[in-house]
């Protein structure tokens, strides 16, 4: 469903499980950094709120998006943590780099937590605009920080409890 009919960031915490036991890797690119500070504030926010230790939150700064993959990948070589969020924001220019970023950063995140068997939570914004980007950077359509704090929880709870299922789905 597209964003603009609803905000994505309305989520059940009934159904999250608690962080309290896990870690967290947050890597945030500074490009565009109005916009990925917020999304770095719900994320953060987010997490404290369903109990992670904020001892176990390790949080790096990257130039821009196309560096959150070896970001994340700095982290879970230093850190191991459980689960490793990025956050980032490409908005779309007079040119294709969009393009060429936001699948090169999509690709990367999705190679890397399968070749670590840890969740990379992709939280890359691909606005069309500055107004798009804070739409969803906190404004009308939510915070997608949160979201992908929400994601990451669910993620690292499902490695922790189901994440030996060698055999059991084909693989």
């Amino acid at each position: 469903m597209a964003s603009a009919l609803k905000n994505l960031s309305k989520y059940d915490e009934k159904n999250i499980p608690s962080a309290k036991e896990l870690s967290f890797g947050i890597v945030v690119s500074d490009w565009n950094e109005e916009i990925t500070h917020a999304l770095y504030e719900g994320c953060f926010d987010t997490l404290l709120k369903h109990k992670a230790d904020k001892a176990n939150v390790y949080t790096i700064q990257v130039p821009g998006a196309f560096e959150l993959t070896t970001g994340a990948r700095f982290l879970l070589q230093s850190k191991s943590p459980d689960v490793v969020i990025c956050l980032g924001c490409v908005i779309k220019g007079e040119t294709a780099h969009n393009e060429y970023i936001n699948q090169a950063v999509a690709n990367g995140l999705t190679q890397m937590g399968i070749a670590t068997g840890k969740p990379v939570i992709f939280g890359l914004l691909t606005p069309n605009d500055m107004q798009q980007a804070k739409d969803r950077a906190g404004g009308k359509h939510g915070n997608k920080g949160v979201e992908a704090a929400v994601t990451a929880i669910r993620m690292a709870d499902l490695k922790k409890n189901h994440g030996d299922l060698k055999g059991k789905i084909g693989f």
